[in-house]
């Protein structure tokens, strides 16, 4: 068994520790592969293992890998900013965004997605905890974002993002609580599934705290190489 096999077949045997332990069905919980700095050839590796999402944070070199495994059945999350010079891309490549936090990039984003194409994902990305340093729409915006967004075209608006501080766990029983509360206004609440948080060092509370998603990187692939 090689070193990646193995990895996510830990990764995976905690997402099932921590659902018995929250009582929760296994298959509840979504395993995401943050792959960014990894190169195609790690991804393909990783593939190879039985992993189909994987999330990218920057976009020219989500292109870039994107182009290189078209062969292979990806699922592709853009799990990064999202600037409005950007969206183009993001709404040709991607089957997810997660990053979503205005209107108008929701807007650019129905606008651009292909008629011909599936709907694209989305999930609203909230500063649950109030960090200075961090992107996302504030909890108080959700309700008004999400009747708005969820009349848009070509969109399929699927839940929220949240990446809380460092050891700050207690905001995902607050991000839970928003999730359930906004999804009795949402236009389709039967799309509103996806509650996307924890990492790598806290993705068992998250899950306990009732994550859909969650999004995995150094657990899977070890550290991160530093980018040039």
């Amino acid at each position: 068994m090689n070193m990646l096999q193995q990895a996510r077949n830990q990764v995976l045997a905690q997402i099932h520790s921590a659902c018995q332990q929250a009582g929760r069905d296994e298959n509840t919980v979504q395993l995401l592969a943050v792959s960014k700095t990894h190169p195609a050839e790690i991804l393909a590796e990783m593939y190879a293992t039985g992993q189909r999402s994987f999330g990218e944070n920057y976009l020219q070199e989500a292109l870039d890998k994107i182009e290189k495994l078209q062969d292979l059945e990806i699922e592709w999350h853009f799990i990064g900013h999202v600037q409005r010079n950007k969206t183009k891309h993001l709404a040709e490549r991607f089957a997810w965004v997660h990053g979503v936090d205005r209107l108008i990039i929701a807007e650019r984003l129905s606008s651009q997605r292909g008629d011909d194409a599936q709907p694209l994902n989305i999930c609203i990305q909230v500063n649950i905890d109030g960090q200075d340093s961090k992107d996302g729409c504030q909890p108080s915006e959700v309700a008004d974002l999400v009747a708005q967004i969820s009349q848009l075209a070509n969109m399929r608006l699927r839940g929220l993002m949240v990446i809380p501080a460092p050891n700050h766990t207690a905001a995902f029983a607050d991000a839970k609580a928003l999730f359930d509360a906004v999804k009795a206004q949402h236009a389709k609440p039967e799309d509103w599934d996806t509650l996307s948080m924890g990492m790598s060092g806290d993705m068992r509370e998250a899950i306990a705290a009732g994550s859909t998603l969650v999004r995995v990187g150094t657990a899977l692939f070890g550290a991160r190489p530093k980018k040039d």
